[in-house]
C-alpha cells in the first residue's frame, strides 16, 4: 500500500487539499472495492478496445514520459482512479497527460478510429464518479493545460486552458483588480475545464450568476480529434447557434473542453461577512428576504447549515485543526452565512451593520457575529467548506446536491432522516449502536435553492443505498425540484434522469451524445 508520506507528495502534485489523512487511514487504496463489484449489473462494452502494447507505442510516440502514468506507477494510477468520496473506482492501467491541444487532438483522433474509451478527467472533485473509468477506459487528464492565455484589463475577459487551477487563476485575476466569477471549497484542486464541464455553481451564483452566462466562448477536443474553437470574446454574438452552451454541463461526454473565455467581475474593494444563528428554517427565510430588500445590490453570499453538519465539521476541525474555534458560544439549530461585496466600506458597513440590527433587534436572529477583518473572513468561510470533509471523514458520505423551491428545502433532510430512523439505520449510542449511518446534513446555496443533502455514515453498503435511492429522487420530483443543481450527473444519477427531464427531453440528450460521439468512446458508461 501506498506509504502516507508518498501519498501525501502525490496529493501536493494534484494540489488536492480534500485527500486528508484520516480519509487515507480509514480507506486505503487497496481496500477500496471496485465500481464494478459495486455495481454489479454494469457490464463493460465488448465493442471497446483494450489497449495494446501497439497503442501504447503510438502514445509514447507523441508524448514524453512526463505525459504518462502507466500500470508500473499502480500507486499513481490509484490516485486518478479513484474520486473524491472513495466511491468509485476504475481499472485504468494508463493515464494520459498531454501538454498540448494538438496531442489532445491527436489522441482523440486515434483512440475514436481505434475504440479505446476516453475518460476526460479535471481536477477529480465532481462528487458524482463522472470523472473515474468504470472499467479499464484510459484517463485523459487536463492538468498540464494550465496556463492563463491572456486577460484584457479593460473588460474583464480572461482566457485560459481548462487544466488551470479554480485559485490559482483567481489569485493572478485579484493581482489585476478582478475575480474569478465562481468559488467553490475545491478551489484549491478543481479546474477550470472541470468546473465547465460540470457547470459548477458554487457560493457566489447570487451575485455573479451561472458559468452559462459568463463564459463566452470555448475551445473544445470533439471526439473525433476536430478542434472547435469559439475563444472569441464578443459579449454579443447572434450568429447562429450558441454552440458553447451544448459543452457547458456535458461532463466530457461529446468534447473535451481545453480552453475557456470567461467574463470575469472586479474584485471588491469591501468585503462584510457575518454568522448568524436562527432557531427554524422559517426564519432562515425570512432573514434571506429581508437580506435582499435591505442589502440588495451589495449581497453576493446566502448560505445555511444546520446544526448537525456544524457538529460534523466542529468533531473533524478539533481533530485537525485545533486552533479553529467555532465562531459562536452556544449551539442553534440553523446558520447563515452572509457575505456582502461592494465599493464602499463605510456604506456597505452602515448597510450591513443596520441589517444585523434589525435582524437580531426583532429576535429573528437570535445569535450572530461579524467578521472584523480578513483572517476572520477566511475562518468563518472555513466552517461552511469544511463541511463536506467533515462528512467524508465519519468514513463514508451519500452526497445529494439538488435544487427545491426555497420553502421546502430542508423539508428533504427531515424526510431522509425519518426515512433512516424507520430503517432503523441511523446511529444511537444506546438504542442503535450499530447503525451504520451518523445522519442526514442539509447545507448550500439559499441564493439559488440549491441544497446539499450529505448522509454521513460509517461505510458505503448497499442497505444505506436502497433506502435513500431512489428514495430522495422522487421525494425531490415530487417537491418539484432538480435532482442535480451542479454537481452534474455522473455515473450516481445517469438512471435518474426521468425524476428531472422529460422522455422527450433525455431523448434529444441521447442524439445529441450520438451525433458527436457515434462510437460512444468519450465518459461511457455515464451521464445518459
Amino acid at each position: 500500500m501506498l506509504s502516507f508520506v508518498n501519498y501525501i507528495k502525490l496529493c501536493a502534485s494534484r494540489r488536492s487539499h480534500l485527500l486528508t489523512k484520516t480519509t487515507f487511514q480509514r480507506y486505503g487504496y487497496s481496500t477500496i472495492k471496485l465500481t464494478s463489484d459495486n455495481y454489479p449489473n454494469l457490464k463493460r462494452n465488448d465493442n471497446f478496445k483494450k489497449i495494446t502494447s501497439d497503442d501504447l507505442a503510438y502514445f509514447q510516440s507523441i508524448l514524453t514520459p512526463q505525459e504518462l502514468i502507466i500500470a508500473k506507477d499502480k500507486d499513481e494510477l490509484n490516485l486518478y482512479n479513484t474520486d473524491w468520496t472513495h466511491k468509485y473506482k476504475g481499472q485504468s492501467n494508463i493515464v494520459l497527460k498531454p501538454k498540448s491541444v494538438d496531442k489532445v487532438s491527436l489522441i482523440m483522433n486515434y483512440c475514436s478510429k481505434e475504440r479505446i474509451a476516453v475518460v476526460p478527467q479535471g481536477g477529480n472533485t465532481d462528487l458524482v464518479g463522472g470523472s473515474v473509468p468504470v472499467f479499464d477506459e484510459l484517463i485523459l487528464s487536463l492538468s498540464n493545460l494550465n496556463k492563463i492565455r491572456s486577460f484584457d484589463e479593460l473588460t474583464g475577459i480572461l482566457k485560459c486552458d481548462a487544466g488551470a487551477i479554480l485559485e490559482d487563476v483567481d489569485n493572478y485575476l485579484k493581482d489585476k483588480g478582478y475575480l474569478f466569477p465562481l468559488d467553490l471549497g475545491a478551489k484549491g484542486s478543481c479546474q477550470i475545464g472541470g468546473c465547465v464541464a460540470t457547470n459548477a455553481g458554487g457560493q457566489r451564483l447570487l451575485r455573479y450568476g451561472s458559468l452559462h452566462g459568463n463564459v463566452l466562448g470555448l475551445e473544445v477536443v470533439l471526439p473525433d480529434g476536430t478542434i472547435l474553437n469559439s475563444m472569441h470574446s464578443l459579449r454579443k454574438d447572434n450568429t447562429g447557434y450558441d454552440l458553447k452552451q451544448l459543452f457547458i454541463g456535458s461532463e466530457g461526454t461529446i468534447g473535451i473542453i481545453t480552453g475557456v473565455s470567461i467574463l470575469t467581475p472586479t474584485n471588491p474593494k469591501s468585503t462584510n461577512v457575518s454568522f448568524l444563528a436562527v432557531k427554524d428554517f422559517k426564519d432562515i427565510e425570512t432573514v434571506f428576504k429581508r437580506a435582499k430588500r435591505d442589502l440588495s445590490e451589495i449581497l453576493s453570499a446566502f448560505e445555511f447549515m444546520d446544526m448537525k453538519s456544524m457538529q460534523l465539521t466542529k468533531k473533524h476541525l478539533a481533530e485537525t485543526d485545533g486552533s479553529m474555534t467555532f465562531p459562536l458560544e452556544n449551539e442553534h439549530p440553523f446558520y447563515i452565512l452572509i457575505e456582502t461585496s461592494g465599493s464602499n466600506k463605510e456604506h456597505d458597513d452602515a448597510k450591513m451593520e443596520k441589517f444585523l440590527e434589525d435582524v437580531m433587534g426583532d429576535e429573528t436572529v437570535i445569535d450572530g457575529t461579524m467578521a472584523q477583518d480578513v483572517t476572520e473572513i477566511e475562518k468563518i468561510w472555513k466552517w461552511r467548506e469544511m463541511i463536506p470533509e467533515s462528512c467524508q471523514s465519519e468514513g463514508a458520505v451519500y452526497k445529494y446536491d439538488v435544487s427545491l423551491p426555497l420553502s421546502k428545502i430542508y423539508s428533504l433532510v427531515e424526510s431522509t432522516n425519518a426515512k433512516l430512523l424507520k430503517e432503523d439505520l441511523l446511529y444511537d449510542p444506546v438504542k442503535n449502536p450499530s447503525g451504520p449511518v451518523i445522519g442526514a446534513v442539509g447545507y448550500g446555496h439559499i441564493g439559488d435553492g440549491n441544497l446539499h443533502l450529505n448522509v454521513a455514515a460509517k461505510e458505503y453498503n448497499k442497505i444505506i443505498e436502497k433506502c435513500l435511492e431512489p428514495f430522495i429522487y422522487e421525494a425531490v420530483s415530487e417537491l418539484q425540484g432538480s435532482i442535480s443543481a451542479e454537481h452534474g450527473v455522473g455515473l450516481q444519477k445517469k438512471n435518474h434522469l426521468h425524476y428531472s427531464k422529460s422522455p422527450v427531453e433525455i431523448k434529444v440528450m441521447k442524439d445529441i451524445k450520438n451525433h458527436f460521439d457515434p462510437n460512444g468512446v468519450l465518459n461511457p458508461y455515464k451521464y445518459v
